[in-house]
């Protein structure tokens, strides 16, 4: 009689075989040579990332996403995930001094964003050189979105990487507790304890259809709650390391307190997926209407007992609860077995469509302003995947993720010496954006896990 582990491990070992079309593909020698590629360009060239303080309408150093389309920005979650690969770089290649000179870019880029925050706890989502500081604040700052929330991630990054010491942040930990506060009472979610995106205007994946287009104030996305729950981890370890024991407590609470809602209400049990759900709901209390001239109460017999509806619309935002340990271990492995190895849907030879292509707004049309995250592959994306797969102890797909992305940028290096924003998932080819840096230097960091080199992950 088949056993329910043999059966398990047999459907295992299929999925893995239609994930790995690229693997077929590429030799041990091509993956070297890709490597290389890889080292090189990135290595040599992460100093165009630096920008000095003092111009504009910034105070400190920073490190913005390099190319011409991003020259003089800084932006919230491309800073924070840049310096992950800048201090991986620095472990492989730099030298005392190297370390010593990044410090001010990479702290100053959490420092300028809280120069700009003041006690109701608004943060801006970027700073341009060119803008006048006194026109970064919108004027309703309640309604509009802001950083995303990874400003105490990024410090927290920062502190570990020098054994702990928060002591640069002191003077700011205040600003940074106005700014949780601001998403708590501004951007959260009553019913649920969920928080949304107040519109679509800069969201990080800019054209995710659970709130591209949709009306303000509706999407509690997936993405922005597990950005959140590893936000609130990060506030606990920084008032751990400022001697602020009480406020940790705080956070520690909110944080698995989060991490429940996400898990009661974005997870979709039919699909074994996560999702972001629809916030967008009328009251749930029965209403004065009319009907043939006579006064009732509409719906007082049943009225609705739920407080969002699921957004089944398959999008790669859904493997970040991988990667901030809100799925559960079996949760993780349904979302990879019945979801990423698909290739009907999400698996690519190039990496994780960012969009299912059953999706019926699934495109790989070049885009900019907004960027185009409807089914391209981007760097990003494969690299947060990569780490959820890692997390939950699944290196074989690990391995193959890593090596999709490798062979991508190794092929895109070799044809074109530069890096692309985003890919097609199909043929591997650039679609916007030549000279890219940013995020797509996270692939040292899954050369370094392949290699069992000493490695760099985020907080």
């Amino acid at each position: 009689m088949m056993t329910a582990t043999f059966l398990r491990n047999s459907i295992i070992g299929i999925a893995l075989l239609f994930y790995l079309p690229v693997l077929s593909q590429v030799t041990e020698d091509d993956l070297s040579v890709y490597k290389q590629l890889c080292r090189e360009h990135v290595c040599h060239d992460y100093k165009l990332m630096y920008r000095n303080g003092g111009e504009g309408a910034f105070r400190y150093p920073f490190l913005t996403p390099g190319s011409k389309s991003y020259s003089n920005v800084l932006w919230d979650w491309d800073s924070w995930l840049s310096n992950v690969a800048l201090r991986q770089i620095l472990t492989l290649k730099g030298n005392d001094a190297d370390r010593r000179e990044a410090v001010a870019y990479e702290q100053g880029c959490v420092l300028n964003f809280l120069t700009y925050t003041d006690v109701d706890g608004y943060m801006p989502i970027g700073i341009d050189q060119n803008t006048d500081p006194k026109k970064i604040r919108p004027k309703d700052v309640y309604h509009t979105n802001m950083h995303k929330p990874v400003i105490a991630q990024h410090a927290a990054f920062l502190t570990q990487q020098s054994g702990g010491d928060a002591q640069w942040l002191a003077p700011y930990f205040g600003r940074m507790e106005a700014f949780i506060n601001c998403y708590r009472l501004h951007h959260r979610h009553a019913e649920t304890g969920l928080f949304y995106w107040q519109d679509d205007m800069a969201i990080g994946v800019d054209t995710d259809p659970s709130t591209f287009f949709r009306p303000t104030a509706s999407s509690a996305s997936i993405m922005l709650n597990c950005l959140m729950y590893r936000e609130l981890l990060a506030m606990q370890y920084l008032a751990t390391r400022l001697g602020r024991d009480d406020r940790a407590v705080i956070y520690s609470r909110q944080a698995d307190s989060l991490k429940h809602d996400v898990q009661r209400y974005c997870w979709d049990e039919r699909d074994g997926m996560y999702y972001s759900v629809d916030i967008n709901l009328l009251p749930a209390r029965p209403r004065k209407q009319t009907f043939f001239g006579h006064p009732f109460m509409l719906h007082e017999g049943g009225p609705r007992s739920y407080p969002c509806l699921i957004q089944r619309i398959g999008s790669w935002a859904g493997f970040m609860a991988m990667w901030a340990g809100i799925a559960t271990p079996e949760q993780a492995r349904r979302m990879v077995h019945e979801n990423l190895l698909d290739e009907r849907t999400f698996c690519a030879s190039y990496g994780v469509r960012t969009l299912s292509k059953q999706e019926a707004m699934y495109s790989l049309d070049a885009t900019h302003n907004p960027s185009n995250w409807n089914g391209p592959v981007w760097g990003i994306s494969n690299y947060m995947v990569f780490r959820g797969l890692v997390r939950y102890g699944m290196d074989d797909e690990a391995r193959v993720m890593a090596h999709k992305t490798i062979s991508l940028y190794g092929r895109d290096l070799m044809q074109h010496s530069s890096l692309h924003e985003y890919y097609n998932p199909d043929t591997g080819e650039g679609i916007i954006n030549p000279d890219f840096q940013n995020w797509n230097y996270l692939v040292i960091n899954m050369i370094s896990w392949l290699d069992n080199l000493p490695l760099i992950t985020e907080f």
